[in-house]
């Protein structure tokens, strides 16, 4: 049996902004739909993704921005990153991860997930190694996004 993680659901709180951002982002919008009075449903999906996310009013209760660690994986991380700073998002410099493969430490809001190893190297992975080069941003609510450099996959994957 496969189970497909479809959708992400994000907490924001104001849904014109987001959709604003996402849009920008370059995710296609599949549905922007106000259901019942206080239920808004917002759907996107990143270009390539077979996950989308949604968010809107009504759709959970958790505290916009609490969303974090949120991967887009590209196969070239530094054109990925310009081409969202050609369209007017924010996004850190490419970096890897000084502790190893698997970057752990994002900050977003109140929250600071890092381990003492773990530190933010300028520039990409030096062998450009798959899985090891990254640059960070979040939406208008702190909603922290990671785009991830994979040129070769993990054998399974």
């Amino acid at each position: 049996m496969d189970f497909k993680l479809e959708v992400v659901v994000l907490p924001v709180s104001d849904v014109g902004r987001a959709k604003s951002f996402y849009e920008a982002l370059g995710f296609r919008l599949d549905v922007d739909n106000t259901f019942s009075d206080g239920y808004r449903l917002v759907h996107f999906t990143p270009p390539g993704s077979q996950c989308s996310i949604m968010f809107g009013e009504g759709m959970t209760s958790a505290a916009p921005g609490s969303a974090q660690g949120l991967y887009l994986i590209v196969s070239d991380v530094e054109q990925a990153r310009a081409e969202l700073v050609d369209r007017g998002i924010e996004v850190s410099e490419v970096f890897h991860d000084a502790g190893g493969l698997l970057h752990h430490g994002h900050e977003a809001g109140d929250a600071v997930h890092r381990g003492a190893e773990q530190e933010r190297i300028a520039g990409p992975h030096p062998d450009r190694t798959s899985y090891a080069s990254y640059a960070a941003f979040s939406d208008p609510d702190g909603n922290g996004w990671l785009l991830q450099e994979i040129t070769e996959r993990l054998p399974g994957r």
